[in-house]
């Protein structure tokens, strides 16, 4: 059905406009999002209480738990805050050089799916007496963030990409 009425087409330019600006502000939130919540959790691996957090995952990781045989507790969460605040601030780099935002993206996804494997290898994470999919407050819960985590890094991995992609090409 065309729309010729004034008032259908005013409509549905304001919705246009109102979904641009809706995008343009989500694509900002979510990146710098990301960039806010990587530099805020890594910095807070320099806390006792956060690598001990780190441990009760990491320890019962396969892909882990190796690292404390080269690392004390304390040592193994700095490195991890190191690595996500590198992160962070390569996502930020998005205006001026977007091959190395889109590299920290693609380190966010690999740290990402690393983090969600815990929900395999952690005790606790299934709420006792219901099993799957019944997320446990803690650790449950807490995990399962981390998908969205993981799909911000991919959308800001492939914005930025397209992004390089055009200013190579230009």
């Amino acid at each position: 059905m065309a729309r010729v009425m004034g008032t259908e087409r005013h409509s549905e330019t304001t919705d246009d406009n109102l979904g641009r600006t809706l995008e343009v502000y989500g694509a900002t939130v979510l990146r710098y999002g990301l960039v806010l919540v990587l530099l805020w959790v890594g910095a807070l691996k320099f806390t006792a209480y956060e690598a001990e957090g780190v441990h009760m995952f990491a320890s019962n990781s396969p892909l882990l738990s190796w690292a404390y045989q080269l690392f004390s507790v304390r040592t193994f969460s700095i490195l991890l805050g190191l690595v996500e605040i590198a992160l962070a601030i390569l996502i930020a780099t998005r205006p001026f050089q977007p091959k190395l935002s889109a590299i920290g993206s693609m380190g966010v996804i690999v740290m990402a799916l690393i983090t969600l494997s815990f929900l395999l290898s952690t005790p606790g994470v299934w709420q006792p007496g219901y099993g799957f999919p019944a997320l446990s407050p803690m650790p449950g819960q807490f995990l399962a963030k981390d998908l969205l985590l993981l799909g911000a890094a991919m959308w800001t991995a492939g914005e930025a990409l397209r992004a390089a992609s055009i200013r190579d090409s230009g």
